[in-house]
């Protein structure tokens, strides 16, 4: 039986960023479905990414099946495959689990020094004005060392995603120009999304990239929007409705991230 969706809506305004001025419709981080959903195995959604479009034009999330990383920049999506190479997204593709926004940089600031991936997300650390909200970062330039992964395509009976990951391919690059672009969420997200930094990777060509998980950097310029609401959109499967989403998985989370 098909059921109707259902949507949380979470309307948060501080005063750093001016309340009766915000933008609603671009301060907002969009979601479909939650990580908790997605480390069950519930691989198929009912957003299509024309629809996705109309909620950001920066995010990453997959695609149904788990077929690959998806990477969005600048109001273009991109599905990162299993062999590593960069495909165009067809608007009627549809997604289980995505986070995107519109990008509008609040900050940006220069690295110029040979910096790995944890020690440049401690000093963006130190650039967050406070720990309580969602921050969208997009970290473009120079690296001099670049390891991402993707997944293959999952068919049914799905695996878990800690099962699906096992055997995922990886991919290294060496003094390749390109962007990151992800998410720096509060640890009250858990089961949710991600806690903490959870970056994508695309070649500036556009041919290659994947999930990130490790970097050295060159010299870059990292960008970051404040986005204090958030709106969360849930499937409206029978999957999606009789997964048992009460376990904590974030022993789990840390090995699939990592």
């Amino acid at each position: 039986m098909m059921l109707r969706s259902l949507s949380l809506v979470v309307i948060w305004c501080v005063s750093l960023f001016g309340c009766s001025h915000l933008r609603e419709d671009r301060e907002v981080l969009f979601q479909t479905s939650t990580i908790n959903a997605l480390f069950e195995g519930v691989y198929d959604g009912d957003i299509t990414f024309k629809e996705l479009k109309n909620h950001g034009d920066f995010g990453i999330g997959t695609f149904n099946e788990l077929d690959g990383e998806m990477i969005g920049l600048e109001n273009k999506f991109y599905q990162i495959k299993a062999d590593g190479e960069v495909y165009p997204v067809d608007e009627g593709m549809k997604t289980p689990f995505a986070v995107v926004t519109f990008f509008e940089s609040d900050k940006t600031v220069l690295i110029d020094k040979s910096v790995d991936c944890r020690q440049m997300e401690q000093y963006i650390d130190n650039l967050l004005p406070t720990r309580n909200i969602f921050y969208a970062v997009k970290i473009e330039g120079d690296f001099t060392y670049i390891k991402t992964r993707s997944v293959p395509r999952q068919n049914k009976p799905y695996p878990r995603l800690i099962e699906a990951v096992k055997n995922q391919p990886t991919f290294e690059f060496h003094n390749v120009k390109g962007t990151i672009g992800g998410f720096w969420l509060p640890d009250y997200m858990k089961g949710i999304n991600v806690p903490g930094y959870h970056f994508h990777f695309i070649t500036d060509d556009r041919k290659a990239g994947g999930h990130l998980l490790d970097c050295k950097v060159k010299e870059v310029r990292i960008e970051i929007d404040y986005t204090p609401l958030f709106y969360m959109i849930l499937p409206g499967n029978d999957e999606f409705y009789k997964t048992d989403l009460k376990e904590e998985k974030q022993k789990e989370l840390e090995k699939v991230e990592k």
